[in-house]
Parts: C-alpha cells; sequence; structure tokens
C-alpha cells in the first residue's frame, strides 16, 4: 500500500512538472515578436502634372442666320429642304401674291390719279400766273392755285412712296437666301399660313466655322489653360485633326443644364469636319508640382482621407489625414497633410493597425 501511494504521488508530481513545462512554452510562443507585414510603399516627393480638360462639342457656322418673310400669307411653293447648300439670292420659298398684286394695283391707279390732277394744277397755276401779271385775277386767286399745285405734287409724292412699298411687299412674297450657305432647319410647309417674321428656315453661312461645346461651370475655378489654344479631333475619325482658339465664352449659365457655351475658332477646318460633326476639344492648363499617389494608398481616418506612413527608424506605420485635391484616374492629388520625403504604402495597407512593424520593397525590418 505504501509503495503504491508513493508510486500515484510521482506520477501527480511528474504531470504537474509537464503542465508547467507546457504553460511556460505558451507563455514563450506569446511572447515571440510578430513577422513583419510586407507591404509595397513610395517615397513622397513633388512630381510635374499637366492638367487637361477634355471634352466633346460638335462643329456649327460661325454666322447663322433666321430667315423669314417679311409679309404675312399662305405658302405656295417650298424650293428647297434642309441639307440644301443655297447660293446669295437664291428662292428658298414663295407666298401667294394675290394679295400683294391687288395693293400694287391700286398703288398704281393711285399714282396716275395723282398725277392727273398735277396736271390741273400746274394748268391752273400756269394760268392764274398769267392772269395775275396782265391785272386781270387777284393776289388770292394765284395763292390759291399755287397751294393746289403744291398739294397735288406731295399728293403724288405719296402715291409713289405707297407704290414703291407695294412692290416691295409684292417681292417679299418671295423668300431669298440673305448669303450662301446650307439650310439647317426648315419650319414651313406649302399650304401653310405663315406669319411675318416667323422662322421659315436657318442658315448656316459659308465661311469660318467654330467648335461649340457646354462647359460646366466648376471648370471655371480651376487653374486656366495655359493659353487659349485647343486642340480638336474629328469623333467618327480620330485622324482628322485641327487645332482651334477660344473665340467667345457665355456670360450667362444655362439655367436647365448649368452649362457655359465655349465657342472654339477653327483654324483651316479640314473637310471632313462638315457641320453638326461631333468632336473633341482637348485644353491643357500650365504645369505644375503636386504630390500624386496611387488609388492604393487611400484610407480613411473616420471620415477623412488618410494614408499610411512608415518610420524610417522602427519600420512602424502611423495613420496620417491629408487633404485630397483631386480624385483622378488610378490617381489622387494630395492638396496637404504629407510632405516630400516621407514613405507612404501604397498597397497592403488594409490590414494595418497602428505601431504595427512593416518591411517594404524586399527590406527586412530591423
Amino acid at each position: 500500500m505504501m509503495v503504491s501511494f508513493r508510486t500515484r504521488l510521482a506520477v501527480q508530481a511528474g504531470c504537474l512538472l509537464a503542465v508547467a513545462a507546457a504553460l511556460g512554452g505558451c507563455d514563450e510562443r506569446k511572447g515571440a515578436a510578430k513577422p513583419p507585414t510586407l507591404v509595397r510603399s513610395e517615397v513622397v516627393a513633388l512630381k510635374e502634372r499637366v492638367e487637361s480638360v477634355t471634352l466633346t462639342g460638335d462643329v456649327r457656322a460661325r454666322v447663322q442666320a433666321e430667315l423669314s418673310f417679311r409679309v404675312s400669307g399662305r405658302v405656295i411653293e417650298r424650293l428647297v429642304d434642309v441639307g440644301a447648300h443655297v447660293a446669295a439670292g437664291q428662292v428658298l420659298a414663295r407666298l401667294d401674291p394675290a394679295e400683294q398684286k391687288a395693293d400694287l394695283d391700286a398703288a398704281t391707279a393711285a399714282v396716275t390719279a395723282a398725277e392727273s390732277q398735277v396736271r390741273v394744277a400746274t394748268a391752273t397755276f400756269d394760268r392764274q400766273k398769267t392772269l395775275l401779271s396782265n391785272g386781270f385775277t387777284t393776289r388770292a386767286a394765284f395763292d390759291q392755285a399755287q397751294e393746289g399745285l403744291r398739294t397735288a405734287e406731295g399728293s403724288l409724292e405719296s402715291a409713289k412712296a405707297q407704290l414703291g412699298t407695294a412692290r416691295d411687299a409684292l417681292g417679299y412674297t418671295e423668300l431669298r437666301a440673305s448669303a450662301a450657305g446650307i439650310i439647317t432647319v426648315r419650319s414651313i410647309e406649302v399650304g401653310q399660313v405663315a406669319e411675318a417674321t416667323q422662322p421659315a428656315f436657318s442658315l448656316a453661312q459659308d465661311g469660318d466655322r467654330d467648335a461649340v461645346f457646354d462647359v460646366y461651370e466648376s471648370l471655371f475655378f480651376k487653374q486656366p489653360p495655359s493659353d487659349d489654344s485647343v486642340a480638336l479631333v474629328l469623333v467618327s475619325d480620330p485622324a482628322v485633326t485641327a487645332r482651334g482658339r477660344v473665340r467667345e465664352v457665355s456670360p450667362t449659365i444655362d439655367p436647365k443644364t448649368g452649362t457655359v457655351r465655349v465657342k472654339v475658332a477653327i483654324a483651316n477646318p479640314p473637310a471632313a469636319m462638315t457641320l453638326g460633326s461631333p468632336v473633341t476639344g482637348t485644353a491643357h492648363g500650365p504645369p505644375d508640382r503636386r504630390i500624386i499617389l496611387p488609388w492604393g494608398a487611400l484610407t480613411a481616418a473616420g471620415p477623412t482621407p488618410a494614408v499610411w506612413v512608415i518610420d524610417g527608424k522602427s519600420k512602424t506605420v502611423a495613420l496620417k489625414p491629408i487633404a485630397v485635391e483631386e480624385y483622378g484616374t488610378g490617381t489622387i492629388v494630395v492638396k496637404s497633410g504629407l510632405e516630400p520625403g516621407e514613405r507612404v504604402v501604397t498597397d497592403g495597407g488594409k490590414l494595418l493597425s497602428t505601431g504595427q512593424t512593416v518591411t517594404f520593397d524586399g527590406e527586412s525590418a530591423s
């Protein structure tokens, strides 16, 4: 019995020693240093950047005229359609001239009557003049004859003016092109009653061409381009290019789109850049130096953008808030918060924590 008790006691002591040794081993493993995390990084530096803006617009005529009849009437003939090239003075449409012809006939008759009155008044004046010189009439009768002649002559001048107006009105029943160009809009049909000054056609006059762009207002708050030169490319054929210069910037903002209309004068436009052709325009800003980082460097400290900064001596990381000036395609432009020479994590920062040791670019942490 004594031997058995001592044996059990020895076995229990051995177990206790084994457990203590195991616990000691666990404590040693817990105290072992965690291996550094491998990340990608780069040293912050100022990089030269040339900012550019590319927008899509279309080619338009420098001068676009709205053509309309000067008199009202029913359209009896339309001679051109959209896309037609017309010469200066070419007839585009006609109104029914019946009313204007009647007015012309009436004005012609009025002139004939006024001329007859002038002949009668002239004869009366000449007779009274002869009689007055011979003393056979009174001065009052002579003055009356003279006044009658002046009134008849005035009536004749008025009738001639009415005749000229009637002739012009008859001519206005034909709508003619004010200059050579291309019809871009048609707003009348045969049989329609057209009112005076109602737009009938839009004419894009031959000559200079503009590329027209609708630019968002926010772009005007950025640094302006180094010059007013714009590179133009035809959307349907990128091989067709041209240069242009900003000719006009609208002083008002379109209330519907919130954009500002910008017109770029095309220098020597290629034949392929026809009216209505979509083009892209690219303008470059002046070169400047900024801190530019890849998207992978960006994380957040609460609601604030931040990056992981690596301490050069301890190789530990710390989260540093930054201000972002602009978000680009695959890059960010840092406005403030970093200084050249600092090393930031550009990839592998999602699982990092403050104070964690890292290794970068194959270099082991010390």
